[in-house]
């Protein structure tokens, strides 16, 4: 049954072979049979192998003997070790990003940049535990210039981890923001955490890192960085090489003005959104420490688009009214909230259009209501035309808000959210869904895009 040679040598010349859901298996295609939340992978060899698939990796044993059919006793170890070894065969650039919040939109933003005149490899979706780098980094293209991945964390020790398999020459880290504190308790922690990706105990590749330093925890890691050896710092603070000049308001849109290693850069938008301009300014400053066109950026930037849960617009028929919809609803802790609610405040449109749907903030432990409670005073400064709330974080701290000029309404799940709205929306509603993953709000937003007009 074990054909391991032939494997890895595929695995090790080939690109993108790799799924982890038989669904998406084509001719030629790796899969890996694991253990998902309601099967086993195993269950689906026979219809991967009928799809195509050139190979299929299970820890059973006792499988029906078949020369496609490869058995190792530990996959995650097997596929740690080869990870390792492709590595150590990739000869371009690879840029590691981590932070709290953003990883996935930067690394699609760079992505989208350096594509267009460079050939590059980068994680898919949201890749960024240990599964998702391993799988990633074996579909690594190795004739790539350039390979980007992500690396998240939600306990102590797994940035180290994924350090050791990935190392890579260029970091970026992104933010530290208020994010799996069941775990971590403090941003401080988390900080400590994200510095890992740049300990040469965990890296002697590490060559560069990128940094935008906001708030106390971030000034932490730039304490840590600056006691490393041969570690060059690019901070985007506005003291250095790279950072905003200026802001300015022109008519109904937003002129920017980066300075670039002393050039002038203009770019014009509709909505200040500032993680979306901080990314353009990691970008240009990335492209400028590898001496690659800034024109590159300045010719595409009007071009990129949201990711898929993070900001996307989409207009969508609900009750035969067409309604727009702002989709934020991968992920939130309490700062994006506020990001995402800013902004959403400056949209130009009648107030009384505008609906904001919340869900659950996760995995911020023991003060969980306390920050839903204290995010609600905030939605409160605004006026919309509703706020729905959903999910337990919610349900006692929507009664301690004294005065509400707002309309909020608890529902208790993603039906009670639909049915509402299609009895209270009307034509050219636009509508914000903010919520972490998982949770009911997140499920509801699902559904709703289905709705999606074409």
């Amino acid at each position: 049954m074990n054909n391991l040679g032939s494997f890895e040598e595929y695995i090790i010349k080939k690109s993108d072979k790799i799924k982890i859901s038989s669904v998406e298996i084509n001719n030629g295609d790796v899969f890996l049979a694991l253990q998902g939340k309601k099967y086993h992978g195993n269950k689906f060899i026979l219809s991967s192998l009928s799809k195509g698939a050139k190979f299929c990796i299970t820890d059973n044993k006792n499988y029906l003997p078949n020369k496609k059919v490869i058995y190792v006793n530990n996959i995650f170890e097997y596929l740690s070790s080869l990870a390792i070894k492709k590595r150590k065969l990739y000869k371009g650039k690879l840029v590691g990003i981590t932070g709290s919040a953003g990883k996935t939109t930067l690394k699609e933003t760079l992505a989208f940049f350096l594509k267009k005149n460079h050939t590059i490899s980068y994680s898919k979706k949201s890749y960024n535990n240990k599964l998702g780098v391993l799988v990633s980094l074996l579909n690594l293209n190795l004739k790539s210039e350039y390979a980007i991945f992500e690396m998240g964390t939600n306990n102590f020790g797994e940035i180290k981890n994924l350090t050791k398999i990935l190392t890579p020459q260029e970091i970026f880290i992104t933010n530290i923001q208020s994010t799996h504190l069941e775990n971590f308790k403090s941003k401080k922690n988390i900080a400590k955490e994200k510095s890992d990706i740049f300990n040469s105990k965990f890296n002697k590749q590490r060559k560069k890192i990128y940094l935008n330093i906001t708030n106390q925890s971030e000034k932490i890691i730039l304490e840590k960085a600056c006691n490393e050896k041969l570690l060059k710092i690019i901070n985007i603070d506005g003291k250095n090489k790279y950072f905003i000049k200026d802001i300015l308001k022109v008519n109904n849109y937003y002129e920017i003005y980066f300075s670039i290693n002393k050039k002038l850069i203009i770019i014009k938008v509709n909505l200040i959104i500032m993680f979306r301009i901080i990314n353009l300014l990691f970008c240009y400053a990335f492209f400028n420490e590898n001496d690659l066109n800034l024109n590159d950026i300045s010719k595409r930037y009007k071009y990129l688009k949201p990711v898929v849960g993070r900001g996307l617009i989409n207009q969508i028929k609900l009750n035969k009214k067409k309604i727009r919809i702002i989709d934020e609803s991968y992920n939130a802790n309490p700062d994006t909230m506020i990001q995402s609610i800013n902004y959403y405040n400056e949209i130009k449109i009648n107030f009384n259009r505008k609906i904001l749907i919340l869900g659950n903030m996760n995995e911020l432990g023991k003060n969980a209501e306390k920050m839903h409670l204290k995010l609600l005073n905030f939605v409160n400064k605004f006026n919309f035309k509703m706020i729905i709330l959903c999910g337990e974080f919610f349900r006692r701290p929507i009664k301690k808000i004294i005065n509400p000029k707002n309309e909020f309404i608890y529902l208790n799940n993603s039906i009670e959210i639909m049915n509402h709205l299609i009895k209270k929306t009307h034509n050219d509603d636009i509508i914000l869904v903010k919520c972490s993953n998982t949770t009911e709000v997140n499920k509801f937003a699902n559904e709703l895009l289905k709705k999606k007009v074409i």
